[in-house]
């Protein structure tokens, strides 16, 4: 349940997201076609779309180091199958609520009013509908679970790795939303296939997670709070105009477009990577005090994404379980005429916002960097193969880049690891750092956070 600074909790159902039943779970999303039936009333929520399978001799997501060990477990538990099919089809309600006002509103006015809602609260918005004090209702609202302490500290923890490795390695992060196409089409149909769009997408990303770990942040009036609002804005106003305006968007193939649990992998991305070395090592099942920040800034990032509670797990081996459960249930697949030209369009993008010589040994280095990053992050006990079909294999001049990059980046990076013990030194190097980052996000540039709705239209 959650312990909201209202009186009204906008959305009952994902407060009680941990506690309902799967029967509960299962009414919530066909829910969805009465209460926003502009966006799902032609959805069929009894038909389980072609990207989920509980099919053992169903290639799946999940990589083939883990295939052998767990699908099996996961495909044999139903409880979780059912669970799993119910999350693939689910959406944010709140926001999605607010996003079909575009047939009452302009999309600059939606925009408008949710920035206004998040700097000077909803209150101060002239003739603020229903649907949008739902929303701020919904992320204004706080979890029983939420540790702002924690979260304070994973957020001063993770900007060592925001100043100085996001840098080079958030290209190689982006392109792993491309590797399947049934998670991965709704990208591929937003009109982000140029390569201005393509750059503008990989620092949107890179600058919203950047954002989220500066001092109060994630308060109720830090600029990441606001930027978590208008990704889930964002993203409804994706599903809205495929939904009703792509012809190219077949519900029956791809259920319902950003369902919330594919939001979980980047969302939660350091919450598993830290899991998965515990639960790799074998030795404990717990977080100590770092990693659980590290986690709990996490799960409070995911949960102003909208993400209902049940998808964050807070122990390491509820973490990767319910990660093994997700690429174990999305049916494996890759479009090249879509996917793969975005991958090509991203990888070719100039990033840098000049053209003197340091920006362009910067991202020379970094599509290096990322391609190599991509491979041994992304594609662990996978055939090397599939980088090749989406233009990513690293060659030796990469590899030589990637070696260069490490040798500016682990310094830093150890360097800032060591300081952060040190009382007094730790402040100063905390500075340092929320100064490097703040210079990043002026070289990210300003993050929109917008659709095109005519880009629909032409796809149809």
């Amino acid at each position: 349940m959650y312990l909201g600074s209202t009186d009204e909790v906008a959305d009952p159902e994902r407060a009680n997201a941990m506690t309902e039943t799967l029967e509960q779970l299962q009414a919530r999303v066909h829910a969805q076609k009465e209460r926003i039936p502009s966006l799902y009333g032609a959805i069929d929520f009894d038909r389980t779309p072609e990207r989920f399978t509980d099919d053992p001799d169903v290639k799946s997501a999940m990589p083939v180091e883990f295939e052998r060990q767990f699908r099996g477990q996961v495909l044999n538990d139903p409880e979780r199958i059912e669970r799993a099919r119910a999350y693939t089809m689910l959406g944010d309600n709140v926001a999605d609520a607010y996003a079909a006002l575009s047939g009452q509103y302009r999309i600059r006015t939606l925009i408008d009013m949710l920035t206004t809602a998040c700097d000077q609260g909803v209150d101060n918005v002239d003739g603020a509908p229903d649907e949008l004090i739902a929303f701020i209702c919904d992320m204004e609202s706080r979890p029983d679970w939420l540790d702002m302490d924690l979260v304070r500290k994973g957020a001063r923890l993770n900007r060592n790795y925001m100043a100085h490795l996001t840098p080079f390695a958030i290209r190689g992060a982006f392109i792993a939303t491309f590797m399947n196409k049934y998670s991965g089409m709704p990208m591929a149909l937003t009109g982000a296939l140029s390569g201005e769009s393509s750059k503008g997408r990989v620092n949107e990303t890179a600058s919203f997670f950047t954002t989220a770990t500066l001092p109060g942040a994630l308060e109720r009036n830090g600029q990441g709070f606001k930027a978590a609002a208008m990704v889930r804005l964002m993203h409804s106003m994706v599903r809205f105009n495929l939904l009703t305006r792509s012809k190219q968007w077949d519900p029956q193939v791809y259920g319902i477009p950003i369902p919330q649990v594919d939001q979980m992998p980047a969302g939660t991305m350091p919450a598993f990577i830290t899991a998965f070395n515990i639960v790799q090592k074998g030795k404990r099942d717990y977080f100590n005090e770092h990693e659980r920040a590290i986690v709990e800034l996490c799960r409070y990032q995911s949960f102003l994404l909208g993400l209902p509670e049940d998808l964050l797990p807070d122990t390491p081996h509820g973490i990767f379980n319910t990660m093994l459960t997700y690429a174990a249930t999305l049916r494996d697949g890759y479009d090249d005429d879509t996917l793969g030209e975005l991958t090509r369009s991203t990888m070719k993008a100039y990033r840098p916002r000049d053209k003197s010589i340091r920006s362009r040994i910067y991202n020379e280095a970094e599509k290096g960097f990322s391609k190599v990053f991509f491979t041994r992050t992304f594609l662990r006990g996978k055939d090397k193969s599939m980088a090749r079909k989406m233009g990513v294999q690293p060659n030796p001049v990469d590899y030589a880049l990637f070696a260069g990059s490490n040798l500016w980046i682990m310094p830093r990076l150890y360097g800032h690891m060591i300081a952060e013990r040190l009382p007094v030194v730790n402040r100063v190097a905390d500075h340092v750092l929320v100064k490097r980052i703040n210079e990043l996000l002026v070289e990210y540039g300003h993050a929109e956070y917008t659709t095109n709705p005519d880009q629909y239209a032409e796809n149809a």
